[in-house]
Order: C-alpha cells, then structure tokens, then sequence
C-alpha cells in the first residue's frame, strides 16, 4: 500500500508517518515546514496546483489528511480568519479533489468541535446534529463538507483531547505548570475522554486499510472524565505534588473561544466494524510519561 500523509509536522501526523512506515507501507509525509525527513515533501495545501501535482506524482492508494489549523484560540481574531478557513477548508477540498483525480482513499481528521457540546448523551457517530460553537469547529465541520461532497470513498474520524510526543497539548503544560507552582486551575464542567496519537495512528493505519467507509469516533477507552479528573490522574502518575483545585468554565474564564461541555463521544461503531477499541486513557497515559522520560520504567 502506498499511503500519502499530510501534517506530519503535527502530533497526530508524525505518529500516523511513523506507523505507516513501520508497516512497511511506501509513505510519503508532507508539511508546510522543511524537515530533514526522508520520504517527505514540503507542501502547501491550500495551493491548489501543488496539491494536485504532488498527489499526481505520489499516486497514493490513501491519503491520510492530518494538516489543519488547531489553534482554537487563536482561530477566533478576525484577522486569522481567512488562513483558517484556507486550511482546514479549502485545503481539505484541495486535497478531496486530488484523491478523487487519483481514485485514492481518504481519511479526514475531525473533531468533537463540530456538535454544540450540550447534554450528558455522548454523540454518535453517524449524527448530524452539528452546531460548532467556535470558529474552530465550523472549519472543521465545513472541512467534512469538503470531503463528502467530493468522495464516496472517504473516512471521517472525529477525535477529541489529543495528547502525543511532538507538539503542544494539555499533558506537556499540566506537567511544566505542575513542577513550577504548588497549586493548579483546572476546569470540572468539560467531559470527555483523551486521545494518544500513539494509540490513535495505529487504528486510523488499520481503518484505512479496509473499505468500511464512513464516520466514526474514535478516543481511548477508559471512562468519560473532566480536566480536573485528567489533571489529577497525570499529577499522581508523575509523582507531583501541585495541589489541583476544580473551577467552572466560567470561573477558569480565559479561553477566547467557547469550549462544548460534552465532548462525550461515543465510540461503539468501532466494535461494531470489527475494530478493536483504543486501550484505556490511564494506560495511555502512562506509557506517555514514559514515553517523554517523565517516568521511569519499574
């Protein structure tokens, strides 16, 4: 199998590269920075020549599209706006369209984001309920838009709580505000479950190789939890001290953009596809501290 992946600069990305070559898949990784990789091209997606030109060239089977402005915050100043939408919208189209000129599969990386987070009923993964709260969201959803108004063979994968060894995410500042002050905020009111690209790379490498088109939802088993709940749990595991004090959203009140309070995401579909679900957020959690030596093997 020849797999095309995008955004391998990113968290999710490079563990989705790194698993398709340990398959021994032919991989090409693409990102809009220059990496000394080999098997990676530097790419642009929102041009939409080069997309065509480089997946022309490649010819992937499937195309395993990561790339995408996360920065949820960040995505809510105006004057970010167009790069947003040129991402994870036009971008995604750009490359729906190449996949559909090649006859390629493709497996689009989206969100809990694009529901309204209301309720305690975890979302489906076949519903179409969609309400993004935040400018975030909408792209993403628009991004699914994209994808299925071009393909029929397409994956859609909604993902929530991504933690992995390269980037930013909550485990990496838990621990660094952790080592520097005695007591932490974190938010109670948010629910959902973390996601371990490690463990994430391994299914979507699994997914893309069947046929079984559609939507699904897929995070780490292990129970639907707060912040707080996953703060706490990464303190204990790495042995620190930093007293965790649960707030509300509206207490914590720092985050530009709206955050869902259910990012309950139900995942039965996998099991019912025949896939084996992802192992529980705690172990995951453990072999990520491991993983970053912030923990020593027993």
């Amino acid at each position: 199998m020849k797999v095309f992946v995008t955004g391998v600069n990113g968290q999710l990305g490079h563990d989705v590269w790194l698993e398709c070559r340990k398959r021994g898949f032919t991989t090409v990784g693409s990102g809009s920075r220059t990496l000394d990789l080999s098997s990676y091209v530097q790419l642009n997606i929102t041009n939409a020549d080069a997309v065509q030109n480089i997946i022309k060239s490649v010819g992937p089977d499937v195309v395993i599209h990561c790339a995408a402005w996360t920065a949820v915050d960040a995505a809510e100043d105006p004057a970010n706006l167009c790069a947003v939408r040129a991402t994870n919208v036009n971008g995604t189209a750009n490359i729906a369209g190449a996949c559909a000129a090649v006859g390629a599969k493709m497996l689009y990386i989206s969100t809990d984001y694009v529901f309204n987070g209301e309720g305690e009923k975890p979302w489906q993964a076949d519903c179409k309920d969609f309400a993004p709260l935040n400018v975030y969201g909408k792209s993403k959803l628009d991004g699914e838009f994209a994808v299925t108004s071009a393909l029929q063979k397409f994956f859609i994968v909604r993902i929530a709580w991504v933690f992995g060894i390269n980037g930013k995410n909550f485990v990496k500042t838990m621990l660094n505000v952790g080592k520097t002050h005695e007591m932490v905020r974190v938010v109670n009111d948010q629910i959902g479950t973390p996601t371990y690209t490690m463990d994430l790379a391994r299914f979507l490498v699994d997914l893309v190789q069947t046929e079984q088109y559609g939507f699904y939802h897929a995070t780490n088993e292990g129970g639907f939890i707060s912040w707080y709940d996953f703060c706490c749990e990464i303190y204990r595991q790495a042995g620190l001290s930093a007293k965790v004090i649960p707030v509300s959203t509206a207490e914590y009140g720092i985050s530009v953009a709206a955050r869902p309070f259910n990012s309950r995401l139900d995942k039965s579909k996998l099991s019912s596809a025949g896939f084996n679900p992802l192992p529980p957020w705690q172990d995951a959690l453990h072999r990520y501290l491991l993983e970053i030596g912030e923990i020593s093997s027993p």
